[in-house]
């Protein structure tokens, strides 16, 4: 279905008639652009691989719009600075290029000359802002599409093993297709892709062949457009599905190992980047110690380089970690169908069964509220366990505290509340406005963010074996229920306990699939989720499903073998930022001992006798205390920043940089307190 229409149908008709300034700006979109240019073309693409419902002609006038407007905002900013600037700095016309003019041209251009710069400088800045405006318009979709392909890729090689179980259970093609388009809670833009073919047979009058072509020339993913090429050529031609999706399985196993191994030579390359930039702030100091001994005093320069450019480059380089490592995709929460309606989600706050009846009678709300209140004072019992569950939420805690208590220090003049206070009292100032928030927030949230992370990994840790032994009970001719009893009776450790609840559960009423979604949502780890959600909907099909479980431990061996290599190859790298950073934190204790105190000694016999008058005029121009502030800062900065940096690389996670965050600074304090 083409885009480019005036009506556009559906999402673009609602944003042609709600868009005003798409409306009014269209006239220009038609003036300035061709329809069959390559431009519009690949815009309608990216549109369309994004899934932004709005058509290329109401985007891009929108786009126009926009631009106009910051180019608009931006050309009176620019006009205005233009004129404050000759009305405050410049008073008579300036030579600029110096060319020979007629002696009655001169008076003319020396007049035009700062009207003119006004002018020009108006211009400059407006059109500065209508490309920031259109530019940032136009590459939105190029960036979605981007963020698409990347999801699609990660999730491809589960999804063709959940297909492939769909088929192994007895499922037909068109089956499959139904039940991946219904799976978006697990296998998110994978799942929306297959809606689009499903939601095209339905609504558009389309035979299922024409949709999978039509999905495989429009999904971001050349992997899935060439897997949908592969699968419309298998129905075409009439051949075996199941061996076409078990051969696609084995392939993109194969193909996700080979992408990690890629993804961890990038990152051992940027491990050596990030050990040169990180040392250069430390040589840049150097430099402007240097030039302030020489009488060229530097401190803005040095404030930038501690406060601006260390900050920044830790920034940008976890930004640029962030597009190469592969983040955990989805949440790990299952739904519920229509009919396990009030199965518990496992979300905070979530009250579990009376959830799904609430409204219905009024007998249903009473009971909704005595749950609420009973789960309050559960919250209260064992706070420990909501913390552990929800990390984040010890912040409502600590930050408040944190803040009652620097304000204390404040105003019992604990802690420096002047830039000169805190030049004189450097190890203070920085341990109560720096090290005490940092211990406050810090310590608790790493505490409870590694016992949740190690509560959820005790579950992973033994999954791909326990598949294994139930595909073999089941195997026997036993059922589900009965293999995972029996594998609750014969296994150990945090897995095998929940078989047996979900056994107990089963056994007093709630059906096996409600159970297997609490089961997951209790722990919501994305990769729990996707297995648990290949066996729940092959075990609606059959209770005969060794295959399925075959292929549920092979997937999940394989993300084994795939997070046992990445852990392996970053451990490396966490070393080098770590051994960088205590480098760099021996060459500042160095500087400060051998450097700082010796020049603040030759400073004062200076000022006590004539005899070293040149040796304290060679000093003379450098600030002891500034130096030693700002050496500290730049280290306890680049120790928290290291910290963030070694977390994310290894876990894929902020918060996992959380522990590294605290204790890194810890040696810069206890380094700085002893020297």
């Amino acid at each position: 279905m083409s885009l480019r229409t005036r009506d556009g149908g559906g999402g673009g008709q609602q944003y042609g008639d709600a868009d005003a300034l798409s409306d009014a700006f269209y006239p220009l979109y038609r003036r300035l652009f061709d329809e069959d240019s390559d431009f519009v073309a690949g815009m309608e693409t990216k549109l369309a691989e994004a899934r932004m419902p709005a058509t290329v002609e109401i985007y891009l006038s929108r786009a126009l719009a926009i631009g106009a407007i910051a180019g608009v905002a931006l050309w009176l900013a620019g006009t205005a600075a233009g004129w404050l600037v000759v009305e405050l700095f410049i008073r008579d016309a300036p030579l600029l290029l110096g060319l020979p003019l007629p002696d009655s041209l001169i008076p003319i251009v020396n007049a035009l000359k700062l009207p003119a710069f006004i002018v020009v400088t108006g211009l400059v800045f407006g059109s500065i802002g209508f490309g920031l405006g259109f530019g940032s318009m136009a590459s939105v979709p190029y960036f979605r599409s981007d963020a698409r392909k990347r999801e699609i890729n990660v999730l491809l090689s589960d999804s063709v093993s959940f297909m492939y179980a769909l088929s192994v259970g007895g499922l037909n093609q068109l089956e499959i297709l139904q039940a991946m388009a219904k799976a978006d809670d697990t296998y998110g833009e994978v799942a929306q892709e297959f809606q689009s073919i499903v939601l095209e047979t339905d609504y558009f009058d389309t035979d299922y062949r024409t949709a999978i072509r039509n999905q495989a020339l429009q999904t971001p993913s050349d992997e899935l457009s060439q897997f949908l090429t592969d699968m419309l050529s298998i129905v075409n031609s009439g051949g075996d599905m199941e061996q076409f999706l078990e051969d696609q399985k084995e392939k993109h196993m194969r193909t996700s190992k080979q992408e990690q191994e890629m993804v961890l030579e990038t990152l051992e390359l940027f491990g050596e980047m990030f050990m040169t930039l990180s040392l250069f702030p430390l040589l840049l100091i150097i430099i402007l110690v240097i030039m302030s001994m020489l009488g060229e005093a530097q401190t803005i320069l040095l404030y930038g380089t501690v406060y601006g450019l260390i900050p920044l480059i830790g920034a940008g380089f976890l930004v640029l970690v962030s597009t190469v490592v592969q983040d955990e995709v989805g949440d790990g929460y299952l739904q519920a169908d229509d009919e396990e309606v009030g199965t518990s989600t496992g979300k905070m706050f979530d009250l579990g069964l009376v959830e799904g009846y609430e409204g219905r009678w009024g007998v249903f709300d009473r009971i909704k509220s005595r749950e609420g209140t009973h789960e309050t004072k559960e919250l209260l019992k064992q706070p420990h366990l909501f913390f552990r569950d929800h990390p984040l939420t010890i912040l409502a805690v600590t930050l408040p505290a944190t803040a009652v208590l620097l304000g204390f220090f404040a105003a019992a003049g604990v802690g420096p509340t002047s830039i000169e206070g805190m030049k004189s009292q450097p190890i203070r100032g920085t341990f109560v406005w720096m090290y005490l928030p940092l211990y406050l927030n810090g310590i608790p949230l790493t505490v409870f963010y590694e016992w949740n992370v190690r509560s959820r990994t005790g579950i992973t840790k033994s999954l791909s074996d326990n598949l294994r032994k139930l595909s073999s009970a089941n195997d026997t001719g036993m059922t589900l229920l009965e293999s995972i009893k029996v594998v609750s009776d014969t296994s150990s450790g945090k897995l095998a306990d929940e078989f047996d609840e979900m056994h107990a559960k089963v056994n007093y009423g709630t059906g096996l699939k409600a159970a297997l979604i609490e089961f997951n949502n209790k722990y919501h780890i994305p990769r729990l989720a996707r297995t648990v959600k290949l066996i729940s909907k092959a075990q609606e099909a059959s209770s005969e499903i060794t295959q399925v479980l075959s292929t549920a431990a092979q997937a999940s061996e394989n993300q084994d073998d795939i997070e046992r290599d990445r852990k392996s190859r970053t451990r490396m790298q966490v070393v080098i930022i770590i051994m960088t950073y205590l480098t760099l934190l021996g060459v500042m204790a160095i500087l400060k001992l051998k450097f700082l105190d010796v020049m603040a000694g030759l400073a004062q016999q200076a000022s006590g006798g004539g005899g070293g008058a040149s040796a304290g005029g060679f000093a003379g121009g450098v600030d002891t205390d500034l130096l030693t502030m700002l050496f500290f800062h730049a280290v306890t900065l680049q120790a928290i920043i290291s910290g963030f940096i070694a977390g994310y690389i290894r876990d894929v996670s902020i918060l996992a940089g959380m522990k590294f965050a605290v204790v890194l600074p810890t040696f810069a304090l206890l380094v700085f307190l002893f020297i």
